[in-house]
């Protein structure tokens, strides 16, 4: 096969920190959304009772997952077609444009229906966006990173990742320092999707910076672009199923103590909504500064322990944690034991993204690695702070815990029998 010049140290600093900053901007707008429902939801339902208004909320994030595998599929065809950089480019502008229709819809008490009805338009434009983006950017980072590291580098995928959540919960608590409750609930929570929207912008800018990856270039040269996406993708039959059962306990874990611990803190724990913000924060950010250490150490020891080590301790240790969680009364405690749980977690975010790339050929990896994911995610992920909310409404709240046992469980089987992926070659077919 040809070779085409690899990118300077330089460039694949910046190129990985262009790509990284991209990244970090989506998932803003995606969590900003998850971190304010407490707020607008009542802007955009009818009145009920805070559980209830929860769950129209976390409908319409279940909404937005839906539509994760369509993006995944026709951003991971695009990335593999056209280019890992033009996809990312087209992920965040398509974000920027959800954001903005959440920041000036009007409340349901002004439009009636219309609201949600929008509301449930802008997440799925933005979950077509977050579909596409995590192929493109995990195939992008493993790319650009050496193969010495590649455990390391792919790792900032999630840092970026939980710093957007970070970011999103940190405009929360200026905001819910400057604003009474009345205030953001009326108008204080378009402020973050505003941002978001604007942010998105400064993106696009940097992304178009970066450079496009030698596997790609090289894969263009190799393959007729214009051969069936299907067909290439049905070609990796084992990889694919690996994909979606590797992420299906790691995402339900992450979306359980991330995105639902700090509604869990403030509906079952009784925390108010500024104590349990703050506790949520406190545990990401901890949280974001082990995945590049749990990456490195995949780099030494393999990506399987690892994750191993994450279904293992997950399956037995999620039932007592959610229990302790729910009788915490101190914010000590609660960020003591939430950030117990996202240590464990770690085992899968830092590391699924590079075994991921790892599993597929050149020519088809975006797709390969975006579309199962984003189904797994679609499924698990999505839903999973619907049912925790269900679950407690009908008064068996038990349930969701060993729900989600049993999601990481099933991983562990996939995790105990998969290849292990650390020495494989991305850069050829």
């Amino acid at each position: 096969m040809a070779t085409t010049a690899s990118p300077s140290a330089t460039q694949r600093l910046r190129s990985i920190v262009g790509g990284s900053i991209g990244n970090l901007v989506e998932w803003y707008d995606w969590y900003a959304y998850s971190a304010f429902s407490l707020y607008f939801s009542k802007a955009f339902f009818p009145p009920a009772d805070q559980t209830v208004q929860l769950l129209n909320a976390a409908a319409v994030f279940a909404v937005g997952f839906l539509m994760r595998p369509l993006g995944g599929w026709f951003m991971g065809r695009y990335a593999d077609r056209h280019g890992r950089r033009n996809a990312l480019t087209a992920s965040v502008l398509l974000m920027c444009a959800g954001s903005l229709l959440i920041a000036i819809t009007p409340s349901y008490a002004s439009i009636g229906i219309a609201a949600p009805a929008l509301l449930v338009i802008a997440r799925m434009m933005q979950g077509v966006s977050v579909g596409g983006e995590y192929g493109a950017s995990a195939t992008y980072l493993s790319e650009m990173a050496g193969s010495a590291h590649r455990g390391f580098w792919s790792s900032f995928q999630y840092v970026t990742l939980i710093m957007g959540q970070l970011l999103a919960l940190g405009v929360l608590l200026v905001l819910q320092r400057l604003l009474d409750v009345e205030a953001l609930e009326a108008w204080g929570w378009r402020i973050p999707f505003v941002i978001g929207a604007l942010c998105a912008l400064v993106a696009v800018a940097l992304r178009r910076g970066i450079v496009e990856t030698s596997a790609f270039t090289l894969a263009l040269k190799a393959h007729d672009a214009r051969g069936s996406a299907l067909a290439s993708l049905l070609a990796h039959p084992r990889s694919v199923l690996t994909v979606f059962g590797l992420t299906a306990g790691g995402t339900v874990a992450f979306y359980t103590f991330t995105t639902y611990a700090q509604k869990f803190l403030v509906n079952t724990a009784g925390f108010t909504k500024a104590d349990a913000t703050l506790v949520s924060a406190g545990s990401l950010a901890i949280f974001m500064c082990v995945q590049p250490l749990v990456g490195a150490l995949s780099d030494r020891i393999g990506r399987r322990p690892v994750l191993i080590a994450f279904g293992v301790v997950g399956t037995l240790g999620t039932l007592p944690m959610l229990t302790s969680l729910s009788h915490v009364r101190s914010n000590a405690a609660a960020l003591a034991l939430l950030t117990l749980a996202l240590l464990v977690v770690s085992g899968y975010t830092a590391i699924n993204a590079v075994v991921k790339t790892e599993l597929f050929p050149t020519h088809v990896r975006a797709l390969g690695v975006a579309f199962p994911y984003a189904i797994a995610v679609s499924i698990f992920g999505g839903t999973a702070e619907y049912l925790a909310l269900w679950f407690k409404n009908m008064g068996h709240e038990v349930w969701f815990y060993w729900y989600v046992t049993a999601c990481i469980a099933a991983s562990l089987a996939v995790y105990a029998t998969m290849p292990e992926t650390r020495h494989s070659e991305v850069m050829e077919e």
